[in-house]
């Protein structure tokens, strides 16, 4: 039988290669675990080394041999940036963990963070479906794009239609992080006079008590939608109470959401009961 495509590439110090067997129609599937840096069997390592040829050979490489790779964080989602990679940085990649591209300017391979030590250190790779281009999905250890901006998207094209101020300083956000930067924004403003009535987040950010009141409040809201069997949008209401009140005191605790589905991520493999027991 022939190896007709990878559908996921997982690379941690214990890797998972999923091959579909077969035709497009195939549904059998074969889970080939794969030891990286401990192998120590030289026959392990020419298995690996030949599922890795066989996954470069997948790649539609364009004519100069090439493939666009894309850069996320894999907490925030964020598209940190864009490169080309040919067979030796996506081998380079899977082998160093480190996102590694190749320069069409200096006709050479090029590891990101290797002047800089802003490296994007990886935790998986993604082919799509056409095989013609590559998710390197990691952490960066800093900002990513050579300004300092911690991603290279960072001009809204309907900020520079509308020639507002911001142009070309807003990086592009999810909702999660937009409301996370507009929470921030807020909590910076409090340094500076105000006039007026000041808005109910700058309220929290200033009254402790009123803002641990309001997430308990909330809190109990969101159980009573099951305990009464509310309706689903009521559920997502609330719960969307909850996390507006509980990043509020992220932000006066100087907790980032990053910081947290960081942990979350950590515990992904654990027991929860273990990691209880843990703390």
């Amino acid at each position: 039988m022939a190896i007709s495509s990878f559908q996921s590439l997982v690379f941690p110090s214990k890797t998972r290669v999923f091959i579909p067997i077969g035709g497009s129609n195939a549904r059998k599937i074969i889970k080939l675990p794969l030891i990286l840096a401990s192998a120590k069997k030289p026959n392990a390592d020419l298995s690996l080394q030949s599922k890795v040829e066989t996954l470069l050979d997948s790649v539609k490489w364009d004519d100069k041999g090439l493939a666009v790779a894309i850069a996320q964080n894999i907490d925030t989602g964020a598209i940190l940036m864009q490169g080309f990679v040919n067979r030796d940085a996506l081998s380079t990649t899977i082998s160093s963990r480190k996102a590694t591209f190749y320069s069409r300017s200096r006709s050479s391979l090029w590891t990101k963070g290797e002047t800089s030590n802003n490296f994007i250190n990886i935790h998986d790779i993604f082919l799509d479906c056409d095989r013609d281009s590559i998710i390197y999905l990691g952490k960066p250890d800093g900002p990513t794009c050579h300004t300092g901006s911690e991603t290279c998207y960072y001009t809204s094209v309907d900020d520079f239609l509308e020639q507002k101020q911001d142009e070309g300083n807003r990086l592009a956000l999810t909702s999660l992080y937009s409301l996370e930067s507009t929470i921030s924004q807020r909590k910076a403003e409090l340094t500076v006079p105000q006039e007026g009535k000041p808005s109910w987040t700058k309220r929290l950010l200033t009254d402790p008590n009123l803002l641990c009141s309001k997430i308990r409040e909330e809190a109990d809201e969101l159980c009573r939608t099951l305990e009464e069997n509310e309706h689903s949008t009521r559920t997502a209401s609330e719960m969307g109470d909850v996390l507006y009140h509980s990043m509020v005191l992220m932000a006066l605790k100087d907790v980032k959401i990053e910081d947290v589905l960081d942990v979350l991520r950590c515990r992904f493999s654990q027991s929860g009961i273990e990691e209880k027991k843990s703390r």
